[in-house]
């Protein structure tokens, strides 16, 4: 049995972020309005993911390439659009011209067609519309970083 298959079951708490050598999966939420990002902070932690906050584009963009200068991985990074600094399509582009391919999942207020087609055209593997189903959120979250696992297991693609 391989040791995908012997995960646990999506519903354990405080085992759905675990990955392989007891590492747990790093998830960054940018959000500036601080009571919904405690709130998207709060859900995911109960799934079992190590949360990084940031406040705003700035921080976001700031606390992944801290990440990756320090050989720390990240994820996924769920982030707001709109937010003071950068926003969140901002930071994508950046990341994207960088070369770095972390999950994004892009959650906004302000979700017209302009804004969908700017983040998929950016990568972004999601955009939710607030208000959104949390139940919904998580489970895109752990499919992603499921994905995202997979890929690193069978290393680099020639």
């Amino acid at each position: 049995m391989s040791w995908m298959e012997s995960m646990p079951d999506a519903g354990a708490p405080g085992k759905v972020g675990e990955m392989p050598h007891h590492r747990v999966a790093r998830v960054i939420i940018a959000e500036d309005d601080e009571e919904m990002r405690k709130l998207l902070a709060w859900s995911l932690r109960r799934e079992g993911y190590e949360i990084v906050e940031a406040d705003d584009g700035l921080q976001l963009l700031a606390r992944i390439m801290s990440a990756h200068r320090d050989g720390v991985p990240v994820d996924l990074v769920i982030s707001d659009v709109r937010m003071p600094g950068f926003t969140g399509l901002d930071v994508l582009e950046r990341l994207q011209r960088s070369g770095h391919r972390e999950p994004f999942i892009l959650i906004t207020g302000f979700g017209d067609r302009y804004t969908h087609a700017e983040a998929d055209r950016l990568g972004a593997w999601a955009v939710l519309d607030k208000p959104f189903d949390f139940d919904h959120l998580r489970e895109v979250a752990r499919t992603l970083i499921k994905q995202r696992l997979r890929r690193s297991l069978r290393g680099p693609e020639l």
